[in-house]
C-alpha cells in the first residue's frame, strides 16, 4: 500500500523536486554524487560525480565505488517511470570495466527509447520474465571514457491479483 503511494505521487512529480530527492540521498550526499538533469518525459537522465577529498582514493583519482554508484539506478529508474505501475523492474546485475582513472569531475548519461520499451513490453506481454543489458558510459571532463559500466535489468508484468 505505502509503496504504491509513493510511486503514484513519483510519477506526478516534477523532474526537478525528483532531482532533488536523488540529491538528497544519504549514499549520494556522501560521494559527492548529483543528478543534474531528468527529462519531463524520464526517458534522459544525466548524473555526475565531481572529484573531492573525500572520495579519491589512494592514488588520487576517482574512488571505484563511487564510480558504480553514479550509475547504480538509474536504468531501474527510468524504465518505472516509462512502464509504469503494472511492471516489476529490479537491477540484476552490473559489470564495470574501468578503462582510465577519473582525474577529473566526471559524467554519466542513460537514455532510454521507443525501442527498448517496445521491446520490453513485447517480451514481457505473456508474463514471462525479460532479462537485458544496458550500457552505460563515465566520461571526464575532457571526454575521455573512464568506465564502461554494463547494467542488467530484470522486467516482468505484475501478477493479477485473484479476487476470492
Amino acid at each position: 500500500m505505502v509503496i504504491k503511494f509513493l510511486r503514484a505521487i513519483a510519477e506526478r512529480t516534477p523532474p526537478f523536486v525528483m532531482r532533488l530527492f536523488f540529491n538528497m540521498y544519504p549514499p549520494y550526499l556522501g560521494a559527492g554524487i548529483k543528478v543534474e538533469e531528468i527529462s519531463a518525459d524520464r526517458r534522459y537522465l544525466r548524473v555526475a560525480l565531481k572529484l573531492r577529498f573525500y572520495n579519491r582514493n589512494y592514488v588520487g583519482t576517482q574512488f571505484g565505488g563511487s564510480i558504480y554508484s553514479m550509475t547504480d539506478p538509474h536504468f531501474m529508474f527510468l524504465l518505472m517511470n516509462n512502464l509504469g505501475s503494472e511492471y516489476v523492474v529490479w537491477d540484476k546485475a552490473a559489470k564495470i570495466d574501468f578503462v582510465n582513472p577519473g582525474k577529473t569531475h566526471l559524467i554519466a548519461e542513460f537514455r532510454i527509447d521507443d525501442k527498448i520499451l517496445d521491446t520490453v513490453q513485447e517480451k514481457t506481454q505473456t508474463g514471462d520474465k525479460y532479462v537485458f543489458d544496458l550500457p552505460a558510459t563515465v566520461r571526464d571532463l575532457n571526454g575521455d571514457v573512464i568506465a564502461e559500466i554494463s547494467k542488467t535489468l530484470y522486467v516482468r508484468k505484475k501478477h493479477k491479483k485473484s479476487s476470492k
